[in-house]
């Protein structure tokens, strides 16, 4: 649910905090005191179109805040995070939105920046926002499928993942053949490419680590008097003229003599005869290795040859000796696919064939499975419409083939919610019904079968009762508070008998200070609630008759909603 929000520099207000708890909220207020502007705000903090005129007269920037608290562990709206990387704990999130006046937005998920669409894609698995003329969840065609899903529960989940498992082989499998049938001139320039480039690596004989050696004889070789010179200098300082050898010898001897009569001594000895023999396995190394040293131009040259044979494969087909050799693995897989291609289509033409037996048969049951669970929710959605005072309407949920058998990743079920509201009317598609009394009810009808079912954690209904009265405004205000059982609920109402349903009464206020126009909340209870119920009853003065009618609204609607639990 939300439970907190922010706004600052928001239209007409300038700092607002307001809390929020579980239950029916009822926002009221004279006309223009600023409750839309609030809706308006949440809108945009779960990602709505937003503006610099927005932003306060004389403000750099408006700013929107709110934390939602997610009792649910496996909510929906967790894989959302956990789609886009952000990070959560204890169920609590918070949403932010700064809107600039240079026009521009940004946006933070838990602190983290996100683009707008993705905040839109996070907010609406938080919050439904359904105003009377409103283009949301319900009146999206494509969402009519998802909704009756969710209202058929396990079994339809259950059957929709053995298809859906079917259904990915499928489309893979498919892409592949679509893949594999491109013209013979493109095929036959691939098999011309591929086999040219395998050529010209297998011709190359590499071998993984030969690149550092080669640099290291190139090395070796570029720099042969050097090498020669600093080597014969090192043979002759240790066991040449100079006779170093002979030197150390001598002291070695000396010692050892010293250390038959001074015990003490004796770990120098030891320290100077084995510098002697070190020195001496040195100095035959150094021998040895000079005397095999001879120059090869022709070797040189061979080294840097290929060397630049090397930089140019890897130029082609990769930074390293090892990635060439990956890639020469990919092509020739690649070819044998392409020369074998004609035996290899037919091959897994016959498994799509069969992949999409199976994929009819799990999509036939899914439409059973939905077909029953339309009819449920059918009679269930009439009985809502008729506790409305619209049991002259019929409600059909529609659940027909998709042209041509197209599969999709719902199966194969096209789902249209229609409804006629009067008697001798054809059946219309719910998205065409323009009466705003009408759509208000079926949608209210709509929204306490599936608030149970969508997972949505709250539900903003602003102004949805305009243009009903008497029973019917009952009606709706014992819809609003059902509702609200299973999901928070925000109204902006201005009907009485809504506002004394409430859990929580908002009274909205617009003050003058300083000649600045604000607006300020605050939560009212028994007296303040009763004197504001009566001014919505009689629009004007408050009487004593209003009062009392007022009174007896809040004992009938504790009385009416104590059945709702």
């Amino acid at each position: 649910m939300l439970s907190e929000l922010s706004i600052r520099n928001f239209a007409i207000i300038e700092q607002l905090e307001v809390s929020f708890e579980e239950g029916l909220t009822v926002l009221t207020g004279e006309t223009g005191a600023g409750k839309s502007i609030i809706i308006d705000a949440i809108q945009l903090l779960v990602g709505g179109r937003g503006s610099q005129e927005f932003i306060r007269h004389g403000a750099n920037k408006a700013e929107l805040e709110g934390m939602f608290i997610i009792e649910e562990e496996n909510h929906p709206v967790f894989e959302k995070l956990n789609d886009f990387g952000i990070d959560f704990e204890d169920g609590n999130i918070i949403l932010r939105r700064d809107i600039n006046s240079n026009g521009k937005t940004s946006c933070r998920v838990n602190g983290k920046l996100v683009t707008i669409a993705s905040l839109r894609e996070i907010g609406s698995q938080l919050i439904d926002i359904h105003g009377q003329h409103d283009n949301q969840e319900l009146m999206h065609e494509r969402r009519h499928i998802h909704l009756l899903d969710q209202f058929a529960g396990q079994p339809l989940f259950e059957a929709h993942k053995n298809y859906h498992d079917i259904y990915e082989r499928y489309v893979k499998l498919k892409r592949r053949l679509e893949t594999a049938n491109e013209n013979e001139q493109q095929v036959a320039q691939r098999i011309d490419l591929y086999s040219f480039q395998l050529k010209e690596i297998d011709a190359a004989g590499l071998q993984v680590g030969e690149e550092e050696e080669l640099e290291e004889e190139k090395l070796k070789l570029q720099h042969f008097n050097r090498l020669f010179e600093r080597l014969n200098t090192a043979f002759e300082s240790i066991g040449g003229d100079n006779h170093a050898l002979d030197w150390v010898g001598s002291a070695m001897s000396d010692l050892e003599d010293a250390a038959s009569i001074d015990k003490e001594l004796s770990s120098q000895a030891e320290i100077i005869s084995s510098c002697f023999y070190s020195l001496q396995d040195v100095s035959h190394e150094l021998k040895s290795i000079i005397d095999s040293m001879e120059f090869d131009p022709m070797r040189l040259s061979f080294v840097e040859d290929r060397l630049a044979l090397l930089l140019s494969l890897k130029r082609k087909y990769g930074t390293t000796i090892e990635d060439i050799l990956i890639y020469r693995e990919k092509i020739s897989d690649e070819l044998d696919q392409l020369l074998n291609r004609d035996a290899r289509i037919v091959e897994e033409q016959e498994k799509l064939d069969q992949l999409k037996k199976d994929l009819e048969i799990e999509a036939n049951e899914l439409s059973i499975i939905r077909k029953k669970s339309a009819s449920v929710l059918e009679k269930a959605i009439m009985q809502q419409l008729k506790e409305l005072h619209m049991e002259k309407s019929d409600f059909k949920v529609s659940v027909t083939r998709k042209p041509a058998n197209v599969f999709d990743s719902n199966g194969i079920d096209d789902i249209v919610f229609l409804i006629s509201t009067n008697v001798g009317e054809p059946l219309k598609q719910l998205v065409k019904i323009a009466s705003g009394g009408e759509l208000s009810r079926i949608m209210l009808a709509l929204k306490t079968i599936f608030s149970k079912h969508q997972g949505i954690t709250s539900i903003i209904f602003d102004e949805v009762d305009t243009g009903v009265s008497g029973r019917v405004a009952q009606a709706i205000a014992d819809k609003i508070s059902m509702i609200a059982v299973n999901s928070q609920v925000l109204c902006i109402s201005h009907l009485p008998q809504v506002a004394a349903m409430a859990d929580h009464h908002l009274l909205i206020k617009k003050e003058v200070t300083d000649n600045r126009t604000t607006t300020a909340v605050a939560e009212i209870f028994e007296i303040e609630r009763t004197k504001e119920l009566s001014r919505m009853l009689s629009g004007a003065e408050i009487t004593s008759l209003t009062l009392q009618h007022a009174e007896e609204l809040l004992s009938m609607a504790e009385t009416r909603k104590a059945t709702f639990h």
